[in-house]
């Protein structure tokens, strides 16, 4: 029997096609309700498939396949040997299926032909540019080159949190601050804590930016109040085609199971506990405790002082306050946002306000 069919989702408006990047479990083996089984990529985003059901897991597709949106990845069965439709096999397509003059390119790939220096105009544009493209093409000598300096890096914002950033990426002793760039046109030549304020954050400076070479970019606007505030800014660097490197402190303690991905801020004196994973753009502040296993979601801000117990996954673009506690394995879903001094308890459904001090329970 057919428990689940495993599709390739929309996960970007007006763009039918992305790239099954990794295939986390194998074809044959039993998965559990929750399981993350597949990890797929478009132009501006990366998401994992989570299974759907207990069962085995039947896999159809390839990794490094282009498909389109609705594509059958796999299926969930509750035997072994349950036959599958064959016509799952034909559901990929090549790029070539569809037409455009823009170019597409995976996140990948972008990473690796701005640390190789590759101009992304010289990339194709009748196909979606995957990683394993790029590296062909370096090897081909088949691009053009221009120098990208990935020990400069510039902050964006002038505030409270991006004076802690610059003290951190100090502390870490691996790049040099350029300047900062701020919204505010009033603060062009000033200077924070040395650093010249260069400009406002538009496309013109941060072309200049990338035509001197600078590969590097620190998102320094924290986004307590209003987390679109930094995500707009994130957005911006990356369409200007910058890298956002992780920044951990040198004062917080990381265990080396713990896996990070781009544009993390991990504070001073934050623990990160064995196999925790940070997705993307999330930030870890000052002492807060993240332990054993768990998964913190993309744009998540953990408050200086939280402590999460083992196994908590917390969503997207949730706010997790000052000196929260939480009980092992909760769940806490995308767009909450909990109050100081709260004690979770039990899971917390999608945007969720939880006032301070309350113990959900």
């Amino acid at each position: 029997m057919i428990l689940s069919k495993i599709i390739i989702p929309m996960l970007n408006a007006n763009e039918p096609e992305a790239t099954l990047v990794e295939i986390l479990i194998q074809d044959g083996n039993l998965v559990k309700m929750g399981d993350l089984l597949f990890t797929i990529e478009t132009t501006k985003a990366a998401s994992d498939i989570e299974a759907e059901a207990d069962g085995t897991l039947r896999v159809v597709a390839s990794a490094g396949t282009t498909m389109m949106v609705g594509d059958v990845i796999g299926y969930i069965t509750s035997e072994p040997n349950e036959p599958i439709p064959v016509e799952a096999d034909k559901a990929k397509h090549s790029i070539s299926d569809v037409g455009t003059s823009e170019m597409r390119i995976t996140e990948p790939a972008r990473k690796l032909a701005l640390q190789s220096g590759i101009d992304l105009a010289s990339l194709p544009n009748d196909r979606l540019v995957t990683e394993a493209m790029v590296k062909a093409l370096i090897a081909s000598s088949e691009i053009r080159i221009k120098f990208v300096d990935t020990k400069k890096i510039f902050v964006y914002g002038a505030g409270g949190h991006a004076k802690a950033i610059m003290e951190m990426i100090i502390a870490i002793g691996s790049h040099e601050i350029i300047g900062i760039l701020d919204d505010d046109p009033s603060l062009t030549g000033e200077k924070v804590l040395g650093y010249s304020v260069l400009g406002i954050g538009n496309g013109v400076v941060l072309g200049k930016l990338r035509d001197d070479g600078v590969g590097l970019a620190a998102n320094g606007v924290g986004g307590i109040i209003n987390i679109n505030v930094r995500k707009k800014i994130f957005d911006r660097l990356e369409e200007n085609g910058f890298l956002l490197p992780a920044l951990c402190h040198p004062k917080a303690t990381i265990e080396e199971s713990a896996i990070f991905q781009e544009g993390v801020q991990v504070f001073a004196n934050a623990y990160v506990g064995s196999s925790v994973i940070l997705r993307t753009k999330c930030m870890i502040n000052t002492g807060a405790i993240i332990s054993h296993d768990c998964v913190i979601g993309e744009l998540s801000h953990i408050a200086p002082g939280a402590m999460l117990a083992g196994g908590v996954t917390v969503g997207k673009q949730v706010l997790v306050g000052m000196g929260v506690t939480t009980a092992i394995g909760v769940k806490i879903g995308d767009g909450s946002r909990i109050g100081n001094g709260s004690s979770i308890l039990k899971d917390v459904p999608a945007k969720t306000i939880i006032p301070a001090g309350k113990v959900w329970n």
